[in-house]
């Protein structure tokens, strides 16, 4: 029975390290998250831009197709 103390000791310390493994692994998932969840917020503002870039575009009269359109050097 003197072994039980230590043993109990052993798989508690075991614990915490899995533990602290395991907060630190969330920690970088939460980051990892909120880096994305930056980028994605700048894409839609990008895209948004574009779509009200294209249809100021077609308001000033350039609409049509690109292809119409002749290139600089003719």
């Amino acid at each position: 029975m003197e072994n039980q103390p230590d043993a109990l000791a052993e798989r508690v310390t075991e614990l915490e390290i899995k533990s602290s493994y395991a907060e630190d692994l969330l920690d970088q998932l939460n980051m990892t998250i909120y880096r994305q969840q930056q980028q994605i917020d700048r894409l839609i503002l990008h895209v948004t831009q574009l779509r009200e870039q294209s249809a100021n575009a077609m308001q000033d009269g350039a609409g049509g197709s690109p292809r119409d359109e002749l290139p600089p050097h003719y």
